[in-house]
């Protein structure tokens, strides 16, 4: 009898012992600076930017998925453990260059916002990212209705969230590195069209597989690579599927919360796990689409973070959601149409694809997994 059950129940046990856990960013993992605009009054505006401000110092941009991949990661993790106060006098030093990049405009008209304060938390658990907060503040232009957001591209990503003037409506707009935003009115307007809002958090979905997701595109592949008939790939794509589709749904409405210091090893370990039956088999043993189900659960967790942090508006959450799990699923299709066309197309039907491909190609996820769950279990 299989142990592969016995594995999955062990798994959901430990699952549900730490589903009360906070949610902060895994230590290695560039997510987007959350910018949140609020009026004081008429003329007034205050903002506050909370972003890994190490990384900022260390020059780690979006083409690094991973801090790691990055050449000055060694700079990164040493401004990591420093001090509270120390951090802080590094990042005032910089302030005024990130603050000159930043461009914030009413009305068409860009506005320099000025530097008030500056929150650091203590190093803490060096496993998660210290998320620091910016404050800033200034005036509106008179006469100005709305404004626009762009974060340069060289700091990465953005969420832009503008509490308007009159109604306290939250209006949130995910921002690619570099992208300007939509003009947001700075009183009541008419919302975002569903279209609209649709085709935003698609993206989002897709870029956080293609090409934000490393450990997702190798898990993936892992999938992918068991056989060479469509069968075993649709039962497995399926699973996945719907237990990631039910973790994204609850981790959104706050029903399930897993810390990333869970959630990220067991993603690493899933993709050992895939990858390591890939060498032993070459079939679909019937507990395999059950393990693939439960950790399509921890990888639906590790999404529904994405949209946490953005805040979605509760009246927007049906439609973010469905358009960002749509985003994730072509991003599926695309790693597994992308894997096709370069190996399965041209060489599954020869005598020495699994012994040239389908094994060095396991062997190699396997072993990038079993790094990840390492480094993120013992090196934070």
């Amino acid at each position: 009898m299989s142990p592969w059950p016995f594995i999955l129940r062990a798994l959901l046990v430990f699952l549900a012992a730490h589903v009360i856990a906070p949610t902060p960013a895994a230590a290695h993992e560039i997510r987007p600076a959350i910018v949140t605009v609020n009026f004081v009054d008429e003329t007034r505006y205050e903002i506050t930017v909370v972003a890994n401000l190490e990384a900022l110092l260390a020059g780690i941009g979006p083409q690094h998925a991973d801090t790691d991949d990055a050449p000055s990661a060694m700079v990164y993790n040493e401004l990591r453990a420093l001090p509270a106060s120390e951090l802080k006098a590094r990042f005032e030093t910089f302030e005024p260059k990130w603050l000159g990049q930043i461009k914030l405009a009413f009305g068409g008209v860009r506005v320099m916002p000025r530097f008030t304060g500056l929150d650091v938390p203590a190093p803490g658990d060096l496993s998660l990212a210290r998320l620091s907060t910016v404050r800033l503040a200034g005036e509106v232009p008179s006469g100005a209705k709305d404004l626009t957001w762009s974060y340069p591209e060289a700091f990465g990503s953005s969420v832009l969230r503008v509490t308007q003037r009159d109604s306290g409506a939250l209006v949130t707009d995910w921002l690619s590195a570099g992208r300007v935003s939509e003009s947001v009115p700075l009183s009541s307007a008419v919302p975002k069209s569903t279209a609209r809002l649709f085709a935003d958090y698609f993206e989002l979905g897709f870029i956080h597989i293609l090409p934000d997701g490393l450990d997702h595109i190798l898990f993936v592949l892992g999938l992918y690579l068991l056989s060479t008939h469509l069968k075993p790939l649709l039962v497995q794509v399926t699973a996945f599927t719907v237990a990631h589709s039910i973790t994204l749904g609850l981790g959104l409405y706050g029903v399930i919360q897993l810390s990333p210091a869970i959630v990220e090893p067991l993603i690493s370990l899933s993709i050992v796990y895939v990858a390591v039956e890939n060498l032993v088999t070459t079939r679909l043993h019937p507990w395999r689409p059950a393990i693939v189900f439960g950790f399509g659960l921890l990888h639906g967790l590790g999404f529904a973070g994405v949209l946490q942090e953005i805040g979605l508006p509760r009246a927007d959450f049906v439609t973010g959601l469905i358009g960002f799990n749509v985003g994730v699923e072509f991003g599926q299709l695309a790693v597994i149409a992308l894997a096709w066309l370069s190996t399965g197309f041209w060489f599954s039907t020869r005598s020495w694809y699994r012994a040239r491909i389908v094994q060095p190609a396991s062997a190699a996820i396997a072993l990038m997994g079993l790094y990840w769950t390492v480094e993120r279990v013992f090196l934070g």
